[in-house]
């Protein structure tokens, strides 16, 4: 495993990292743990997580897993802000709302401070400054160390960064968003702004929810468990002609490299300098180990411009952005009627 420092801080995270929304949904308590030991023993360090994945029950897990002296062996991300409950003061990015959705995160967790703490979604009713510095008081009081932001456009992160800077806070460091061999319409902004910011990416689903493992074909059954059984819709969004081609070619490729097109989705995503960590998830510790293990494989020159010249085949799609900000407020309308 190698490490990366996080956009332009000085905080360092394993190049891949441990996504963990199917804790208390898909994994129980000791499968969840199980899956953390393997991976930290593999060298991972960054586990990902956020308080509105299974209600905090996959806090919870993360907390118990790392009880007994680990706990200063990981950097921990949570999240807060995105819109799982309803009621005043529930979600966004309200100062009362941050305030109590960090203690909540904190004793969820075992621990008295998290390493990364991300805005989920950004919040439009809310002015960026109140949120920057209610998170910028979080750091101060020692409770939280960095602090992020997911899932913003271009423009958005833009307007936060420089905020932080005109009015001396703590700054953002980092950003997560949908980001794959499959999904890449963040290349257009996202991905320069970031550059060009000093902001380390996170990029989640690299494997496009299991699309990329190559295990799928069309028409065929998919395992209990899995994403495509249990999430309405995915399999219909990631099952189509064009990317089915696309990965029988990334697959061809692949194993031509003596590599399998699971490897190459995390090391291409590597290749990026902008990325810090790769989050996944896990069903598996052995699955654990092998996301782990992607981060040996560094394309060289030569593999990079072939990947890029079978990707030129398969422009991104108009509808792959994922940055949630449209529209997705506007059940506050229902909720004020």
């Amino acid at each position: 495993m190698r490490y990366r420092n996080l956009g332009r801080s000085g905080l360092e995270v394993s190049e891949v990292g441990l996504g963990t929304n199917s804790f208390g949904i898909r994994r129980d308590a000791s499968e969840s743990a199980a899956i953390i030991r393997s991976a930290m023993s593999s060298g991972v360090t960054l586990i990902d997580t956020s308080r509105v994945y299974a209600e905090g029950v996959s806090e919870e897990f993360i907390g118990r897993a790392l009880a007994g002296g680990v706990r200063h062996e990981a950097v921990i991300c949570t999240k807060f802000g995105s819109m799982r409950e309803y009621g005043p003061n529930k979600f966004g990015g309200g100062r009362k709302h941050v305030m109590d959705a960090v203690e909540g995160s904190l004793r969820r967790l075992g621990t008295d401070y998290i390493d990364l703490y991300m805005m989920h979604r950004p919040d439009p009713r809310v002015p960026s400054e109140e949120v920057l510095r209610s998170m910028d008081d979080l750091v101060r009081g020692g409770k939280v160390r960095y602090i992020g932001a997911s899932n913003v456009p271009a423009w958005w992160l833009t307007e936060l960064v420089w905020s932080c800077r005109a009015n001396g806070l703590e700054p953002i460091v980092s950003t997560s968003f949908e980001y794959s061999l499959l999904s890449r319409s963040a290349e257009s902004e996202m991905l320069p702004a970031c550059r060009r910011l000093g902001v380390g990416v996170i990029p989640y689903w690299p494997l496009a929810q299991g699309f990329l493992t190559g295990k799928y074909g069309l028409g065929e059954g998919f395992p209990a468990g899995s994403r495509f059984a249990v999430e309405s819709g995915t399999a219909d969004r990631r099952m189509t002609a064009a990317n089915l081609d696309l990965l029988g070619e990334l697959r061809r490729f692949a194993e031509g490299q003596g590599r399998t097109v699971h490897g190459l989705a995390f090391a291409w995503l590597l290749s990026h300098g902008e990325v810090g960590s790769v989050i996944s998830g896990a069903s598996s510790p052995e699955q654990a180990r092998e996301n782990a293990a992607a981060s040996g494989w560094v394309l060289s020159p030569d593999e990079m411009g072939e990947a890029a010249r079978l990707l030129a085949k398969y422009p991104p799609g108009s509808g792959e952005i994922y940055y949630s900000v449209a529209g997705y407020f506007d059940r506050l309308v229902e909720l004020d009627t």
